[in-house]
């Protein structure tokens, strides 16, 4: 008799369990239907998105490679459509500057570049676009321009620093302030992340100012007041 009562015990325990579930199942069945949902719809539009941003990347670069390929590259390089980035567009210039300057046309290559940097979302495209200026405009840009330019990239952190550093240097010699461009050559070979490249063009500006690589500096102002001086200005 006991064994009896306890299977319909179990059985009505059970039926009560199950009861409870159904209603669990009504009321907030649907939060699970909805969390489903969100995930296959999710999964869905990032494929969506991946496949569309590869058809965008894909149909630009063939719009870059038509443009290079056609009669007036600059010009068809500096109209490409952004096509979804709008960083796109600065690039079509940076390409429409080099372009420009395969042709010897530095006053044109400067204009893109710095519509390229105006343009530019990215900080370190915007950098990219700047320093290709003030390489491509030279002497011919605005000694004012040129300094300030120059003295924004080569601020600590800055992606280009140390490349904006050795153009300061340069512009330094050109200034005939050839013991302050001394002092700043041995500052930029003294920071860390100085390539082969740069250490050699650093090495060969140290000789052609009649300096030899490794020897002490002279006893003349800090290179960081170099720095920080106005790179075009006169001498004193």
């Amino acid at each position: 008799m006991s064994h009896d009562t306890d299977s319909f015990i179990d059985e009505v325990t059970e039926e009560v369990r199950r009861d409870r579930l159904y209603l669990l199942m009504r009321r907030y069945g649907w939060i699970g239907l909805v969390v489903i949902v969100a995930i296959v719809g999710g999964a869905a539009w990032r494929e969506y998105a991946s496949s569309r941003d590869r058809a965008e990347a894909q149909s630009w670069g063939d719009a870059v490679l038509a443009a290079q390929d056609s009669d007036d590259p600059v010009a068809a390089l500096a109209a490409l459509e952004p096509v979804g980035n709008a960083d796109r567009s600065a690039l079509g210039d940076l390409l429409a500057a080099g372009a420009a300057l395969d042709a010897d046309d530095s006053a044109t290559a400067g204009s893109h570049l710095e519509s390229a940097a105006a343009e530019a979302q990215d900080p370190a495209l915007r950098d990219l676009a700047r320093l290709k200026a003030v390489l491509a405009m030279g002497e011919t840009m605005d000694p004012a321009a040129r300094d300030a330019a120059l003295t924004e990239l080569s601020k600590p952190g800055a992606p280009f620093r140390l490349l904006a550093l050795e153009q300061k240097a340069v512009a330094l010699v050109a200034a005939d302030r050839d013991q302050d461009a001394l002092n700043l050559v041995r500052e930029i070979m003294a920071e860390d992340g100085v390539s082969q490249a740069l250490n050699a063009r650093l090495t060969e500006m140290m000789i052609t100012l009649g300096a030899q690589p490794g020897a002490p500096a002279a006893a003349t102002p800090a290179a960081a007041s170099a720095a920080a001086a106005p790179a075009l200005a006169p001498a004193e």
